[in-house]
This record gives C-alpha cells, structure tokens and sequence, in this order.
C-alpha cells in the first residue's frame, strides 16, 4: 500500500496541474508516483483474485487455472 504522504502528494499535484500547470520537474515526480500507485494497485487486484474462489450458477468451481496456479505457487 502507498504511504498516505505519497497519497496526498499525488493529489496535490493532480490539483496544481489542473489549476496552474506543473513544471517539469513536477511533471516527473508526478509520473513516478502515478507508476508506484499503479504498480502497488496491480500487486494488490492480483493478490485479490488470487485469494478468490469463482463458482458458477451451479456451483462449480470455474476459477481460471492461471489462478489456481498461482495460489499453489504463493502457497509453497
């Protein structure tokens, strides 16, 4: 998870850059941070959909084997 100081700090800048623009200088720190967010956000969806169980109207188990597989990966 992103530190809340890194939390605020994106949101700032989404509001300076509406507001006024950025420099260049925070135009990268930007991007980086939008990088981190989305990479954590990925690792996070993927853990979650790893941890879960798909099952049909019928009650089967119909979760992907890609997932399967990678539970029995986390798991060892």
């Amino acid at each position: 998870m992103l530190s809340k100081e890194k939390m605020t700090r994106i949101n700032e800048l989404a509001r300076k850059a509406k507001a006024t623009g950025l420099t260049e200088l925070e135009a990268k720190e930007q991007s980086k941070l939008r990088s981190e967010y989305l990479a954590t956000f990925r690792s996070n969806m993927l853990d979650t959909l790893t941890n879960t169980k798909f099952i049909d109207p019928e009650g089967k188990d119909v979760t992907p084997e890609k997932l399967k597989a990678r539970k029995r990966n986390t798991l060892h």
